[in-house]
């Protein structure tokens, strides 16, 4: 038989604004009706303006976040959220104008 599967309930905002050379917050919440487990991952994903491609930039998993080690944020990026919490936010310091593009935050919360 197939597991039961929920959906989790992922919010962000749909624009933020920054300034070159400040911080920004990129505010990731998310619901899940099913009890929020040790296992739970949370990926942020980059995609520049006018670029295919997207890039993962940070992972949260086994309660450890990761910086990627790979583009210009693995410098500049911060974890400033809480699981327990429902809460997958990053900050990025020192923008730049080449950061401009979609950040797409995913959550998982395995069974």
């Amino acid at each position: 038989g197939l597991s039961p599967v929920s959906p989790i309930h992922v919010y962000t905002q749909r624009e933020v604004y920054g300034t070159v050379g400040s911080r920004v917050t990129l505010s990731c919440s998310f619901w899940s009706s099913e009890w929020i487990s040790e296992d739970i991952s949370i990926t942020w994903h980059f995609q520049a303006e006018g670029s295919r491609d997207s890039i993962s930039i940070f992972h949260y998993a086994k309660g450890q976040p990761y910086i990627d080690d790979v583009g210009s944020f693995k410098e500049r990026m911060e974890w400033v959220g809480n699981p327990r919490r429902k809460d997958g936010s990053i900050a990025i310091h020192s923008l730049e104008p080449t950061d401009n593009g979609t950040f797409t935050c995913d959550v998982k919360n395995p069974p």
